[in-house]
């Protein structure tokens, strides 16, 4: 446990859980004084049907909107510029975000480039924004991302090849509404893919040089979730109990890192993501096991409480042998969810990793990482997860 007089800072937004949570967009956005909402969502999510008691609840409280669905699974700067421009052109004054983390991050950054009127790249990097962004309701449609309630949008850059971590408290929306109803049209493996998110975020904000005790207790109550549910969840994906637990994983993973901020493997992700173009589950899946390798010594309490929290067995056992333990357990974790493969099988060549690993020393996130890498650490553990 850190020292608990040290001072630190809890942002959130308002969010109501529950079923039939989106369902309350209405009422919010008329008490926020919406005339006209740009809808931010992706193709997918447009043709699930997920979006129709959206559309009815506005329609009934007669607020006109308009859609911007041109949005890849990771979002560009040029697709938030368009989507500002579409923002600004039809006059609109309120934004909702309906979808994962891709639709809610592109709406958080539409939100900032058109109420300071600049380029997205401007706002790189940590409290760099200068005027808020209109109104935002988030309604999250994956559990993973938990873009609904974070201080983080990722953008990618693809002048760079490389995934923008834009960190800031005006891209907090104003209200999440968080409807376990809505993960119903995941399919399997995006199922799977969201929930090593999941799993990346609690682990990465647990072991956080930023972390506090109230961090702490959202971190670890996500490991669980997340261990318990996972792989039940992924055989029984209609199963709307679990799917709920995936969805309060999710938001308690959110609340952790949003606070306490990431590591070593969000910054290798976002190189690897914007790179490839990957999805970002995926990448901290490949990656979550040579990063507890690499950190372990630094924080080597915390990690066991993260293997006790993964329902692993380590009493008894000393350092060495936990740190085995909790690494193979990640791993099998990882096996029985069908993630038997690793970079080399997604494309990435040794001849890559130096790129890579320059990109994610330059990442925000790495520098809440327990341990401090160097440029060659990070090429090591790029090699290591080939």
């Amino acid at each position: 446990m850190g020292n608990v007089l040290e001072l630190r800072k809890f942002v959130a937004p308002e969010f109501i859980f529950g079923s039939g949570a989106r369902l309350l967009v209405g009422r919010y956005a008329k008490n926020f004084g919406a005339r006209k909402i740009l809808i931010v969502t992706d193709p997918h999510i447009l043709a699930s049907g997920l979006l129709r008691p959206v559309f009815n609840v506005l329609e009934e409280e007669q607020i006109n909107y308009v859609i911007y669905s041109d949005i890849k699974s990771n979002p560009t700067a040029l697709q938030v510029m368009e989507g500002a421009n579409f923002y600004l052109t039809e006059n609109c004054n309120f934004i909702v975000a309906v979808g994962g983390g891709s639709a809610m991050d592109c709406a958080k950054a539409i939100g900032i480039v058109s109420s300071n009127k600049k380029e997205i790249y401007e706002f790189e990097g940590v409290d760099k924004v200068p005027i808020p962004s209109p109104p935002l309701i988030c309604i999250p449609t994956t559990a993973g991302s938990a873009a609904d309630v974070s201080q983080f949008a990722i953008i990618t850059d693809s002048r760079r090849k490389l995934k923008m971590a834009i960190v800031s408290k005006a891209v907090v929306p104003d209200v999440a509404l968080i409807d376990p109803e809505t993960t119903l049209t995941m399919d399997k493996s995006l199922t799977i893919v969201t929930g090593f998110d999941v799993l990346s975020h609690a682990v990465e904000a647990f072991v956080s040089n930023a972390s506090s005790p109230i961090t702490d207790l959202h971190a670890l109550e996500a490991i669980k979730l997340v261990a318990s549910n996972l792989i039940p969840v992924s055989n029984d994906l209609d199963n709307i109990e679990l799917r709920a637990k995936m969805m309060l994983s999710s938001l308690n993973a959110g609340l952790a890192f949003s606070n306490s901020s990431l590591g070593l493997v969000h910054a290798m992700a976002h190189s690897l993501g914007g790179f490839l173009d990957l999805p970002h589950g995926e990448c901290n899946a490949l990656l979550l096991d040579q990063v507890v390798k690499f950190n372990f010594e630094a924080e080597s309490e915390k990690y066991k409480e993260i293997a006790r929290a993964l329902g692993l067995e380590i009493d008894g056992m000393n350092d060495t042998e936990i740190k085995t333990t909790l690494i193979n357990g990640i791993r099998d974790l990882k096996l029985e969810a069908g993630i038997n493969y690793s970079l080399k099988d997604v494309g990435v060549a040794t001849s890559d990793i130096p790129e890579l690993a320059g990109k994610a020393m330059n990442d925000a996130c790495i520098i809440t990482n327990p341990r401090r890498p160097t440029q060659k650490d990070v090429e090591e553990i790029f090699k290591n997860a080939l």
